[in-house]
């Protein structure tokens, strides 16, 4: 059996590609039912996210071209469509692949911590299609076991690559329970995408998205369960804002210092948090000069993410030392497997001649031998059982000149050199 991983990611392809080769969360159990019917597949996952798509599984025999066919039709497209842009690993490199994927060594931004909880998803869905085995299974625990270790002994996530995520762990430390706060977020980018992300996955209270086309901020603001406005509605919601952030493509401010002030009096002068990350500004300089304003810039976050990048990038190089003993030692599982079957052969053969001893031994007491005699008994027939195949066949080793198999012997049987 080898362990293989098929795939492409953001490094590999481009959006246009990955998202034709994207698996819904809906479509994944069953496209592994269908996957697990091809005769070579002995398990299978997939990991399917925006920005990489991936097959693990388990085969008997090669299977790359069976696995490109499938997913051609599978996903309705020609192979010539995607397959430049497939990646190939096995065994070995598969293990090291699937350990730097859950830390977020393969991320488009590094260390980031979402991938693992998308791997735990696929691992799930495997399980509950039934595709996962013995080797899949050990692998996907001991795959987050090594990401856990990364977390732990690195600082690999502990500090902020992204603007948005900047902002995001700023307001955290401004207000310390963002489940009690209220966000606007102006704008329906991808900066403002991620903004919302981290601000849902830090149990934000309550999320506004306010973008001048209503039906982008509509789709935004349902992946979050939040609520979608217009940019002409902006200002009368802004004093319910415990904290605005603001990414727009827009030529002139979205917010101007008039507006911010007659928020403040809404609210009473309860400060408002604000991060404007757009070039050009979206909220005018002169709203920093209002007392009850906290007004940061994406200039203000860019050293911080600068700084942060060069830290995770020398927790990378720690991950990667981590990353190499716990290959080794999965690797030192796996080929423990393939004695495990000559371990229960030898095992059961052990407890047959037990029993047949055992027996002749009884039967000697019942015929009026004392115990001492039915001890000894008991004691040369499982010496001579024992060692008579292994005899035999070191004998005939010995016939044929097999010297590596007499050497093997006395490895197993840890016999002292014969020369010493």
């Amino acid at each position: 059996m080898s362990i293989l991983t098929l795939g492409l990611n953001h490094n590999s392809a481009p959006l246009l590609i990955r998202e034709r080769l994207v698996f819904p969360a809906e479509r994944i159990k069953s496209a592994l039912r269908n996957l697990i019917q091809l005769p070579p597949i002995g398990e299978a996952a997939i990991l399917s996210t925006c920005n990489r798509t991936e097959l693990y599984c388990d085969i008997e025999t090669d299977a790359q071209d069976i696995l490109i066919d499938w997913i051609a039709e599978e996903q309705r497209l020609q192979r010539e469509d995607f397959q430049p842009y497939l990646y190939f690993h096995t065994d070995a490199e598969t293990i090291r692949h699937m350990f730097r994927v859950a830390c977020g060594l393969d991320s488009l931004i590094l260390g980031e911590p979402q991938i693992l909880g998308q791997m735990k998803s696929a691992y799930q869905a495997a399980a509950e299609a039934g595709t996962l085995g013995k080797t899949l299974s050990k692998l996907f625990q001991h795959t987050f076991t090594a990401a856990k270790k990364v977390r732990t002994d690195t600082a690999i996530g502990s500090s902020p690559v992204s603007v948005a995520f900047a902002a995001v762990r700023l307001a955290q430390r401004i207000f310390s329970d963002l489940s009690e706060q209220t966000a606007i977020l102006i704008g329906a980018g991808e900066t403002i995408e991620l903004t919302a992300r981290h601000l849902a996955e830090s149990k934000i209270g309550r999320m506004l998205i306010a973008n001048r086309t209503y039906d982008k901020a509509h789709t935004l603001a349902a992946q979050f369960n939040g609520f979608a406005i217009s940019l002409a509605e902006l200002p009368k919601h802004l004093a319910k804002a415990d904290i605005v952030v603001s990414s727009t493509a827009s030529q002139l401010p979205i917010l101007g210092k008039g507006c911010v002030e007659s928020a403040l009096k809404a609210r009473r002068h309860k400060p408002i948090f604000m991060v404007d990350l757009a070039v050009p500004r979206d909220i005018e300089p002169e709203v920093a000069q209002l007392r009850d304003v906290y007004l940061y810039t994406v200039d203000d976050l860019r050293h911080t993410v600068e700084e942060n990048m060069k830290s995770r990038l020398e927790a990378a190089k720690k991950a990667e030392e981590i990353i190499d003993r716990e290959v080794e030692h999965f690797l030192g599982w796996l080929r423990a497997q393939g004695a495990t079957s000559t371990i229960r052969d030898f095992r059961e053969r052990a407890h047959e001649i037990r029993a047949e001893a055992l027996q002749r031994a009884k039967q000697a007491l019942r015929c009026g031998k004392s115990p001492e005699e039915a001890l000894d008994l008991l004691a040369n027939l499982l010496t001579n059982k024992l060692i008579h195949i292994p005899s035999v066949q070191i004998k005939q080793a010995g016939i044929h000149e097999r010297h590596d198999l007499i050497a093997a012997a006395r490895e197993l049987f840890q016999l002292k050199d014969s020369s010493s």
